[in-house]
């Protein structure tokens, strides 16, 4: 009798870039992808919130993730995205710099995350994953976007 090792758990992840560092979500709570449309302020919102956008009949706060992790801003351009996410029953939009691609990624080579990486509290992160050219941050999403603001907002617009 031939014994089979059990296949590795592998994650799939959405990739995307601020400055040179890179990211990653999971695939699940990935909604869309949209190019940058125009955002609508909204007062008295945090500096990270940069307003609201109408995508596809749904308004979705959108989350300058620059701001949010302390990061210097830059100008968008032609690669910049907002990648809609889902929390529960809430979308929330993240702005990145550029979506990268979906990967596959080997549970085996994700390391729990250190307190401090690229200057972002480890709070936010779930863990390291390494590949053989480079390294990508894996968000927890929950904690990234936890604060009344966003929460309270996102409650405002959620669908009925």
């Amino acid at each position: 009798m031939v014994r089979q090792e059990a296949p590795e758990e592998r994650l799939q992840l959405v990739i995307f870039r601020l400055d040179e560092t890179e990211f990653g979500v999971p695939i699940d709570q990935v909604r869309r992808l949209e190019r940058l449309k125009v955002v609508t302020r909204v007062p008295r919102a945090p500096h990270f919130l940069e307003g609201v956008v109408n995508i596809r009949g749904d308004v979705v706060p959108v989350v300058n993730l620059k701001k949010r992790f302390g990061l210097a801003t830059t100008p968008c351009d032609d690669k910049s995205r907002i990648v809609v996410v889902a929390l529960e029953d809430q979308l929330v939009g993240l702005m990145v710099d550029a979506v990268r691609e979906v990967l596959w990624f080997p549970a085996s080579q994700i390391d729990p995350p250190p307190s401090m990486v690229a200057r972002i509290d480890g709070a936010y992160l779930t863990g390291v994953g390494r590949l053989a050219d480079r390294r990508i941050i894996l968000l927890n999403l929950e904690r990234v976007l936890a604060t009344p603001e966003v929460e309270e907002l996102a409650a405002r617009h959620r669908p009925p």
